[in-house]
């Protein structure tokens, strides 16, 4: 068999156990709620007034799948470099929601295979490695995703699972470039390249066939550069994928975490951030360039992917951190001066601690003494997880531009049965929406 027939067998005919059907209501709950924060963002906004009098099942998945994925709130495969949460849940109750004899059940299977199908997809391209050669892993698997998640609800046997996600590589596209400006299409690229996996599994279900072999040859190598290994991307990783995708504590690019994170700890023992004169701040070379940096007012992205901003935010507004929109107008002083006396730097030493599946990094403080940190794992990691308590607590807080307290934990208890009822959330989440 092919590395595709190998997984069109596996996401045809996987049934979840008990509790790989409660990690996938945890993670639905964590989309969903990126997927309702991103209402109170201006890219948002254009994205829920884009085509909003469509009603082809297509584009109500790409702007449902654009929104949460931009929220930057999403859950992480580390090793894969893939985002799943926001293309397969998104994907997944909308388009359950429009068929009559789905089961919790079905959509259970279909987030888990969805998750499955992008993370082997990722780690199988190396997409560690390829980010910074300027593919996007989340954009190229996105298709590839969505497809599986679609076969599955459709209940295609393993032969047109394969061709659906034959025909969804196809179609994959490696990235987007660095355009960030508040209206990029970016995320709606990002909607409509899942929706493409849905065309793939529907024109599968209807007899189309497609290259089955595609990804054991040199089609990926000649086209993109990419020797996959068909092997992982046949066989899986030894586990439930699933089980190893990180939770995100906060709104930042993952890459800037575990320095952020080692900074707050050091804070969390007593030290002012007014007292520190100088940070060290070690990282793994190959996200040096994406993370050192400083800002540039109105670009949200500068803001997520700068360690300097993120860590000062962390030190003197931690709210900040909550927020998927970047402060309005010049960075404030006290921020700017903050950032001004953090120093990155690559550490080689870093990659021995399990990179890609960890991204650790060392921070040095320097205050009234010398405090040192290394964070190998951030909260919301396998290794440190987040329960339904910590995922609640994220939920209230960054859907607080759009929901009150009391409203945001009513939503967070609909979200964790949104599996049972997805035409009823669908309905739901369209309301809050329009609001």
């Amino acid at each position: 068999m092919t590395a595709l027939e190998q997984l069109g067998a596996f996401v045809a005919d996987y049934e979840p156990d008990a509790r790989v059907r409660a990690d996938v209501r945890l993670h639905a709950a964590d989309a969903i709620g990126a997927w309702i924060a991103a209402r109170s963002t201006g890219e948002g906004r254009l994205l829920l007034a884009f085509r909003k009098d469509s009603d082809a099942l297509a584009d109500r998945l790409a702007i449902n799948v654009a929104l949460a994925r931009l929220s930057e709130i999403d859950d992480i495969h580390l090793g894969a470099m893939i985002t799943p949460g926001a293309i397969v849940v998104p994907a997944a109750l909308t388009i359950a929601a429009s068929l009559p004899d789905v089961t919790p059940d079905d959509v259970a299977a279909a987030i888990a295979v969805g998750y499955e199908a992008m993370i082997r997809l990722g780690a199988a391209i190396d997409g560690p490695s390829v980010l910074y050669r300027g593919i996007w892993p989340s954009y190229f698997a996105a298709p590839f995703g969505a497809a599986a998640v679609a076969a599955r609800l459709f209940k295609l046997d393993g032969t047109r699972t394969a061709n659906a996600l034959s025909a969804a590589l196809i179609m994959a596209a490696p990235g987007t470039g660095h355009h960030a400006a508040p209206t990029t299409a970016r995320w709606l690229a990002v909607g409509h390249a899942a929706a493409r996996g849905l065309q793939a599994a529907l024109a599968a279900g209807a007899g189309f066939t497609s290259d089955v072999k595609i990804a054991d040859g040199d089609f990926l190598k000649n086209i993109f550069g990419i020797a996959p290994n068909a092997a992982l991307l046949g066989g899986g990783m030894g586990a439930v994928a699933l089980s190893q995708t990180s939770f995100k504590p906060w709104c930042a690019a993952r890459q800037t975490m575990a320095a952020t994170q080692a900074l707050k700890e050091v804070l969390a023992e007593g030290v002012e951030a007014q007292s520190i004169a100088r940070i060290g701040v070690a990282v793994l070379p190959p996200q040096v360039k994406m993370i050192d940096h400083g800002v540039t007012a109105g670009d949200r992205f500068s803001h997520l992917t700068s360690v300097q901003y993120q860590m000062a935010v962390a030190a003197l507004a931690p709210d900040l951190a909550y927020g998927l929109s970047p402060p309005a107008g010049p960075l404030a002083p006290a921020l700017a001066g903050f950032m001004a006396r953090i120093q990155v730097r690559a550490e080689e030493g870093l990659l021995a601690a399990g990179y890609p599946q960890a991204w650790p990094a060392h921070v040095t403080v320097t205050a009234s003494g010398r405090r040192e940190r290394t964070v190998t794992h951030v909260p919301g990691d396998p290794a440190r997880p987040f329960g339904e308590e910590d995922l609640k607590a994220k939920f209230v807080r960054v859907t607080a531009l759009v929901l009150d307290r009391d409203r945001a934990e009513a939503e967070f208890a609909a979200a964790l049965s949104a599996l049972d009822r997805p035409a009823a959330f669908i309905r739901e989440i369209g309301q809050i929406g329009a609001s």
